[in-house]
């Protein structure tokens, strides 16, 4: 898909660098600028005191590009990463604003290096204001800050981590989509532009559906437990062998007979207690108790069977370990084959988007660190000799 696309990237961590790996498992031609000490999350299981030999966090984000060392302290690092991003459609960083420009790789540096380069931002809190420059994690900017961690939890409940890379990669999606809605720009205007993304502002759009709500009517109702919860249907219920199901109704009465009679309670469509939505709403925990023992008296395969006779919309709640089991998820291109660089290939997850008919998964495996440096920057005219100064060698 994007095989006539040239990317430098001079990030780390996940954020951008995720970015960067959807266009490469696209066909992008990804150049990773990394630092004589290479990117932090190489080291990502050194640093739980773990001796994995395989790192997949690293490998997700990084499979298919190519590896290229500077030493962007030194004049000759910072001449070879503006020499590289003549010849790139697409500049993408994480490094936070005052470092790029001290080492001259800012926008409007590299704008006149390349006026047709499309500069993409990736920061925790954007390029404006008093904290565009603070350094930003996702559970931080993204999860704690915007909002998103605070609806997700209970009422009340104590403040719950984010998992690993989670509202980084949900940034990585919105990084995609904005360079390529700027690439489109330049087929029509010749010339490149600046494109930012934040983890901020994903947060903020990631919980857009509330925060709408807050916005326009100032308040917003606060997640609730199940027996609380303000539709008593959009639930979770428990099957007689220890299966979890999420059920969620339609709005409006459509599905009310319907899941009443799947739950092999038809009477319960007529009964006066639940006979509107509010009614539902005000004695919903006692419908939610009712619906917990007609759930609890059936098999996970008679629940299913009842749901889908009545054209539900629901589903099994599972962990990482049930999805790998789940035939769906294969048949959906979830996971991809991805070469380790030794001639095998081990499976992960697949980049958001599929092209049937076009190779789908991964250009090649991680690169080493400065497994191309030499090869790379011979493609622009340097020596072996210069390219060992600019990665810093001694």
């Amino acid at each position: 898909m994007l095989r006539d696309l040239r990317v430098i990237e001079l990030a780390t961590y996940i954020a951008a660098p995720g970015a960067a790996g959807i266009m490469a498992d696209w066909g992008a031609d990804v150049i990773k600028i990394e630092s004589p000490d290479g990117d932090p999350v190489r080291g990502f299981f050194d640093t739980l005191g773990s001796d994995q030999a395989a790192n997949p966090i690293f490998e997700l984000d990084n499979r298919g590009k190519r590896s290229v060392v500077l030493d962007i302290r030194t004049p000759a690092g910072r001449d070879a990463a503006k020499a590289l991003v003549k010849s790139a459609d697409i500049f993408l960083t994480n490094v936070r604003p005052a470092g790029l420009a001290r080492a001259g790789l800012d926008h409007d540096s590299l704008k006149a290096v390349n006026p047709r380069l499309i500069y993409c931002s990736v920061t925790g809190y954007g390029l404006e204001g008093p904290d565009a420059d603070r350094p930003a994690m996702d559970i931080a900017a993204f999860w704690s800050r915007s909002g998103v961690g605070a609806i997700t939890g209970l009422k009340g409940a104590e403040p719950l981590p984010l998992r690993t890379g989670m509202g980084d990669h949900v940034t990585s999606l919105a990084t995609v989509s904005a360079i390529l809605a700027a690439v489109h720009e330049r087929h029509r205007t010749g010339v490149g532009r600046l494109v930012e993304t934040s983890l901020l502002r994903t947060g903020v759009y990631a919980i857009g559906s509330d925060m709408a709500v807050q916005l326009r009517f100032g308040k917003l109702a606060s997640t609730r437990g199940r027996r609380e919860a303000i539709q008593p249907l959009a639930n979770f219920f428990q099957t007689r062998d220890g299966r979890w199901i999420c059920l969620l109704a339609r709005q409006g009465t459509t599905d009310w007979g319907r899941i009443a009679a799947a739950a092999g309670r038809p009477d319960l469509a007529t009964d006066p207690r639940f006979a509107t939505a509010r009614l539902r709403r005000e004695n919903g925990p006692e419908l939610v108790d009712i619906l917990d023992g007609a759930f609890a008296a059936m098999d996970y395969a008679e629940a299913a069977a009842a749901l889908d006779a009545g054209d539900i919309t629901w589903a099994p709640w599972q962990t990482p370990r049930d999805l790998v089991a789940d035939p769906q998820a294969t048949a959906a291109g979830c996971f991809v084959e991805t070469p380790d660089g030794q001639g095998a290939t081990f499976p992960a997850p697949a980049g958001p988007a599929r092209f049937p008919g076009a190779e789908d998964g991964p250009r090649g495996p991680a690169p080493k660190l400065g497994e191309h440096t030499a090869a790379v920057l011979a493609e622009i005219g340097w020596s072996e000799d210069q390219a060992g100064e600019a990665a810093g060698a001694r």
